[in-house]
């Protein structure tokens, strides 16, 4: 392992995968039944995996629905073995009816290939999550049932990887790929790991419910986890890299809760494959290998990034599909140009390299980050990835910079209201709650000010407190049932189960909530809203022109690397004038960026975002 200093200037210039760069591993990561060199899921691996994971099912006599997908969200295979339920039932165990996705039934296919998205997305060559641990971070109180604890890290990633997104991608080939129902935080989702190096995820589903861990005090033993941990025999990540010996603010974080089998490990006989529309055509495949061309995600070789080695999304024939591009709003030339867009990127990758990453082995180990630029209206005019950077913050980075942009122009209450309904109510219980010029004034909001008011209790962390108003009151309030977030795509979701290619103009658009198309044709929020920290607007003076979003590891280095990247810009581009932590509802202030005491590994400096 390289020191620090050396580990950071190797990875700026060469991706060395010793600093946690390019999905490098440990020793201890090799499994003696996949050593085979291929650095991607082969149709053999891909049977293996099926026919272990079939193997534990038969032994517990709870046949399954087993989905296998690529580090880039291609379905590899699927099978429903005979007498696995159909459906999955959609419940947090609160007893909500009727709100959001509550009480829907899904398909057991779409809820398995949840599941293994969500393992493949949120895991790296420094990091292995399940589905478990998602369920940790996204509840009202982190950890889950300690009263009184601000919200999982992070609250709301749930709707994200959406199918109506316009980022993630509706066909197999050069990923990243959406999710039937975003990110699952339903034990039984695995990540998938070769010599280290991560491929893919495995989801199941044998008992018909999606749902999540409430109680954090116990150890469940889960079928769809256990049949999962059989699927990723000889697959599995290093120890080393597992959640749980990865902390977060001081605690732990949750991988397995057991992983006693009923049966030896085996992979005997044979499955018949079933075709899954708009995801699967019901022939096993093998997976493409990560950061080539036709995966999707590919080195930018120094093109656009000179001096870095940034990664970029590729339509699959070597074209960047978001190559650096000038804004289209605000319109008559005061827009973003594209040298603006790519120099924004440009800085928030320098930034992310320096930076200390959070949840990322081993320790000192640089941030790992996507980061996007959007417009005033939400159109993506650039995005490039460090190496290692999980694949779900790609999706992510741009929800966060299009909710920045979203809630911080002054026209947005006037066209919620116009919508009626919910929508103007939610502009009423704003204003009431912020002042009656909310969503009118200008101010400036980032997603972590925007995810203040998005939470069921107020402040977050107390809770005793009121519901924020992008929030149901907490009665009413679950991961599946979340306000305004999922108020604004629930009808795509719902829309796509049947495996229906995405609307042209993206989510929250016509058969949702109806928002106005921006200026290239996708509405301002295309791939859906977010509620955490990553997500800065842009100003030049005190005009919008659009916001930096940043996801990848750690949401303090998110919220650093958004606002850095603004800073170091330079030229006429500056934060905003009048920023929402000037605002005290409940007399209690807003926040609008929050970084990271000594966050770089080559500098002592301690707090960077000061003005």
């Amino acid at each position: 392992m390289l020191p620090p200093a050396l580990c950071l200037l190797a990875a700026l210039f060469l991706g060395a995968p010793s600093c946690g760069g390019g999905g490098g591993g440990s020793p201890d990561s090799v499994p003696a039944s996949s050593n085979d060199p291929a650095p991607f899921l082969t149709v053999a691996n891909v049977n293996t995996i099926v026919l272990q994971a079939m193997n534990e099912a038969t032994a517990r006599n709870r046949p399954a629905t087993i989905a296998v997908v690529d580090r880039v969200g291609n379905v590899l295979a699927v099978t429903r073995m005979a007498g696995a339920p159909a459906t999955a039932r959609v419940t947090s165990q609160r007893g909500i009816t009727g709100a959001g996705l509550e009480d829907a039934d899904v398909p057991g296919e779409l809820a398995a290939i949840a599941k293994a998205i969500t393992g493949a997305y949120l895991s790296s060559g420094g990091n292995a999550f399940s589905t478990r641990t998602a369920s940790q971070i996204v509840q009202e109180n982190f950890l889950p049932g300690e009263l009184n604890q601000m919200g999982g890290p992070l609250f709301g990633v749930q709707f994200s990887q959406l199918p109506c997104s316009d980022v993630v991608r509706a066909t197999p080939g050069a990923g990243p790929m959406r999710s039937p129902l975003g990110l699952a935080a339903d034990p039984g989702g695995l990540p998938l790991y070769k010599n280290g190096t991560p491929v893919g995820g495995i989801g199941i589903v044998a008992d018909g419910v999606y749902t999540l861990d409430r109680n954090i005090f116990d150890f469940d033993t889960d079928t769809d986890e256990l049949i999962a941990i059989a699927g990723t025999s000889g697959f599995r990540p290093a120890g080393s890299i597992r959640a749980d010996n990865i902390t977060v603010v001081g605690r732990s974080l949750r991988y397995v809760d057991s992983d006693a089998l009923a049966a030896a490990v085996a992979a005997p006989g044979a499955f018949a494959a079933v075709a899954v529309t708009g995801y699967f055509d019901g022939t096993v495949r093998a997976g493409q290998e990560y950061g080539t061309i036709a995966s999707g995600i590919r080195p930018d070789n120094g093109t656009t990034y000179p001096g870095l080695n940034a990664f970029v999304l590729d339509d699959g024939t070597g074209a960047n599909r978001f190559a650096p591009r000038a804004g289209l709003a605000p319109a008559g030339g005061a827009g973003l140009t594209a040298n603006e867009a790519r120099l924004l990127v440009q800085r928030g990758l320098e930034t992310a390299f320096r930076a200390r990453a959070q949840i990322r082995k081993p320790t000192d180990s640089f941030a790992q980050v996507t980061v996007s630029v959007v417009d005033a209206d939400g159109n993506v005019l650039a995005l490039a990835r460090t190496p290692d950077a999980p694949v779900f913050g790609t999706d992510v980075a741009v929800q966060k910079a299009r909710s920045a942009a979203f809630l911080s122009r002054p026209q947005t209450g006037a066209e919620l209201t116009a919508l009626g309904g919910g929508f103007a109510t939610t502009v009423t219980d704003t204003r009431a709650f912020l002042g009656a010029g909310a969503l009118a004034d200008g101010i400036a909001f980032t997603t972590r000010a925007i995810g203040n008011i998005a939470r069921p209790f107020y402040p977050d962390g107390i809770n005793a407190g009121p519901s924020g108003p992008l929030s149901r009151p907490f009665a009413t309030w679950s991961p599946f049932a979340t306000g305004f977030q999922l108020d604004l795509v629930a009808g795509n979701i719902v829309a796509l189960l049947g495996g229906n290619a995405p609307p042209a103009s993206g989510c929250a658009g016509p058969g949702a909530a109806g928002l106005a198309v921006a200026s290239d044709g996708r509405t301002r929020l295309a791939n859906g809203l977010q509620i955490f920290a990553g997500g800065v607007p842009v100003y030049r003076g005190a005009t919008l022109v659009g916001a930096v979003g940043v996801s990848g590891d750690g949401i303090d280095q998110d919220d650093m690397i958004a606002y850095l990247a603004i800073q170091n810009a330079g030229g006429t581009l500056n934060q905003a004038p009048l920023r929402a932590d000037t605002l005290e509802p409940q007399g209690t202030r807003l926040r609008y960026v929050n970084c990271p005491f000594a966050p770089f590994l080559d500098s002592l400096e301690q707090s960077p975002c000061l003005p």
